[in-house]
């Protein structure tokens, strides 16, 4: 008779695992693209700007 718990228990973890770490890779790439920075209100704010101005910059 053979246990067939372990590998479903071995591929969720491994899948936890890779969705974690590309979560994590993710957030450490848009830290260093400035998204989440101190600008990064910035295109909003110049978006609404040209709404305000009629679309002409």
């Amino acid at each position: 008779m053979q246990d067939h718990v372990y590998p479903s228990i071995y591929f969720s973890y491994f899948f936890f695992a890779l969705m974690a770490g590309g979560a994590l890779y993710f957030f450490v790439k848009s830290l260093k693209s400035g998204y989440l920075g101190r600008n990064s209100e910035e295109p909003k704010h110049r978006m609404l700007e040209d709404d305000e101005q009629g679309g002409i910059r």
